[in-house]
């Protein structure tokens, strides 16, 4: 019998039935397409074996005058600048109190570090925070050296006193002691990490945030989001709907950033905003959703920008370029990304193009679409000028007008979907294989554990499982690989190695594919496979003796199950392990339909499938 060649179509499509994608690929997870044929992703490495506090939600890379190249990570608890695989603190300080006479109480009790410190005056923390002692004197047998050190607070029993546990022991407990010259700097107030939606009119995926609450916070509603930018060699960035902070490179990167309002000089700066960048082209700083002029309110739909050159001077005269510009569509601007030709801005139901006029407006927006949404403010991406984002049921592309991109696997992706932590969502890129990453909560997970690719080089689709918070290509030129986060704390590069070594050591990626049904004759007769000639190249492996598996499924009908024969007496599936010397696979396999399989479970192993051919003859009714 002559051999029949299996060439599938490249991508996954998930839209139709398994039998009516024949000649496609139906699943996969770890795997791309490059010219057309799969092979499995890259691996994963820590940048280092040190950990950030909390779970990144935002990063982003830089570079100094010096020629440092840095990375913005931050928190639910902290922001982080990593160089050279050091996670530098530069967690602004909120404020910094005396604690007075004796402050430190040890109320835990003999043999407890737990202590009771007291503040002069109202300290503003809540448990989870984290406050730096000094200058305190050993009290009750707990040393210098265990109270004069960053803590993290317990509790808060009233507004002057809290407890943190020093890690020492008490020698008798209950005594009071501490010196009179301690003092106390409290870093902003810890986010939380999920959202958490209420219940009632405006609850739900938009109207989480508090504008027009009395609270004016966004804690306790969603979960802490950032956003950063540099300004030259320095660093600007924000809480989502709170405070905006600055990084100078010159004080060096063990040093705090500030507020900004609190640089010599400011004037007028937006005390909170949704969102903030620099405009590349004209060098405003710009604060999307922020308080106007002489109101500390945020206006949810309004944009201001500072004077051209400066990230101070946000006070609107004639002699300056600062101003602002109010969005009419809407309720509230979910995001906003830059091209280098203008920057979009999505409100919770349109699409606006804000761009530089020059003198004497400086910036004009202009509405692109109504009735149109953002899944997330982290859910849109520039590459090369072409905007990419995850809608709510589409996904989408702007290149000059809008597009909804075809997706074989759309059904498959927004049907299995947690919308209600949809603000963790978020979107990365990988340039080198003109791939674009959403990365997103399957319906029955609070965190990020899916990802669907877009490749916009051959525009087919993939996807995948990955937990993965935050995602940085190799924007500055200066990284090797992409990098990202995950909920382990760790850093990591992606497409360093073949393997998974969030362990610290090699572990395997279960990386497989899996075809659509296919037949001959639709299916009128049966079909009888006894031999494959498999075509698997193991080219860049590191194991001596790479091999994947290869598994033929068969079935009679669409709604038999792959795994048992219909009188559930005997498994349906031949595997057998393919290795770079397999010439063929010698098996029996025999039914209506059949689906191929490959996959790998051993470390070192890359492959990439060609076009595998079967000894595949008409075979009996019976």
């Amino acid at each position: 019998m002559p051999l029949s060649k299996l060439q599938f179509k490249p991508g996954i499509n998930r839209e139709g039935t398994n039998y009516s994608n024949e000649g496609g690929w139906f699943d996969g997870d770890k795997i791309r397409f490059r010219n057309g044929y799969v092979e499995r992703i890259g691996g994963w490495t820590r940048v280092s074996n040190n950990q950030v506090t909390g779970t990144p939600r935002k990063i982003f890379d830089f570079v100094t005058l010096s020629s440092q190249n840095l990375l913005f990570i931050g928190t639910e608890q902290k922001v982080f600048l990593e160089n050279a695989g050091t996670f530098n603190d530069i967690t602004p300080i909120r404020s910094t109190v005396s604690l007075g006479a004796n402050p430190v109480n040890t109320s835990g009790g003999a043999g407890s570090g737990v202590v009771t410190i007291t503040t002069q005056s109202a300290h503003g923390a809540i448990a989870g925070d984290f406050v730096t002692l000094a200058s305190l004197t050993a009290t009750d047998g707990i040393t210098t050296a265990q109270l004069n050190k960053e803590q993290t607070i317990l509790s808060v029993p009233t507004t002057t006193t809290f407890t943190i546990d020093t890690g020492g022991s008490a020698s008798s407990g209950s005594t009071a002691g501490g010196g009179s010259s301690g003092t106390a700097a409290f870093q902003i107030n810890i986010g939380i990490n999920t959202t958490v939606l209420g219940a009632g009119w405006g609850a739900g995926t938009w109207g989480r945030f508090t504008w027009g609450s009395a609270s004016g916070s966004l804690a306790g509603q969603t979960l802490r989001l950032w956003s950063a930018d540099n300004f030259g060699e320095d660093l600007i960035f924000n809480i989502a709907d709170s405070t905006i902070y600055y990084w100078d490179a010159t004080n060096g990167t063990n040093t705090r950033a500030v507020e900004l309002a609190s640089l010599t000089g400011a004037s007028d700066v937006p005390t909170k905003a949704r969102k903030v960048l620099v405009s590349d082209v004209d060098r405003h700083c710009i604060a999307f959703g922020t308080n106007p002029l002489g109101s500390a309110i945020l206006d949810p739909l309004l944009i201001r920008f500072s004077s051209q050159e400066s990230v101070v001077d946000w006070t609107p005269t004639a002699t300056n370029t600062s101003g602002d510009l109010r969005l009419s569509k809407g309720s509230e601007i979910i995001t906003a990304v830059q091209t280098s030709r203008q920057i979009l801005v999505w409100t919770d139901q349109s699409l606006y193009s804000m761009q530089f006029l020059g003198p004497p407006f400086t910036f004009g927006v202009s509405m692109l679409a109504d009735n149109i949404r953002i899944a997330g403010p982290n859910a849109a991406i520039a590459v090369n000028d072409i905007v990419f984002w995850m809608g709510q049921e589409n996904f989408y592309a702007y290149d000059g007008r809008i597009q909804v991109l075809p997706c074989s696997v759309r059904d498959y992706v927004f049907n299995d979907m947690n919308n209600q932590q949809s603000f963790k969502f978020h979107s990365g890129s990988i340039g080198s294989q003109t791939e674009i990453w959403w990365f997103y909560c399957s319906s029955g997970a609070s965190e990020i554990d899916r990802y669907v690719v877009y490749n916009y080089g051959q525009q087919i689709w993939y996807y995948g499982t990955l937990v993965r918070t935050a995602w940085n290509d190799r924007a500055s030129g200066l990284r090797s690989f992409p990098q990202a986060t995950g909920t382990d704390f760790y850093l990591y590069d992606h497409e360093d190695g073949l393997d998974d070594f969030s362990t610290g050591s090699a572990v395997a990626i279960n990386a497989f594919i899996e075809s659509s049904d296919f037949d001959i004759g639709d299916g009128h007769q049966f079909m009888l496979i006894n031999r494959i000639l498999p075509d698997l190249s193991f080219n860049g492996s590191t194991s001596n003796d790479p091999a994947a598996l290869f598994t033929v499924k068969s079935r009679d009908f669409g709604g038999d199950n792959f795994t048992e024969s219909p009188s559930g007496s005997a498994v349906r599936t031949a595997t057998s392990p393919v290795e770079q010397y397999t010439d063929k696979i010698d098996l029996r396999a025999r039914g209506r339909q059949m689906a191929i399989r490959i996959e790998n479970t051993a470390t070192g192993v890359k492959w990439r499938l060609g076009a595998p051919r079967l000894d595949a003859r008409a075979d009996g009714r019976r």
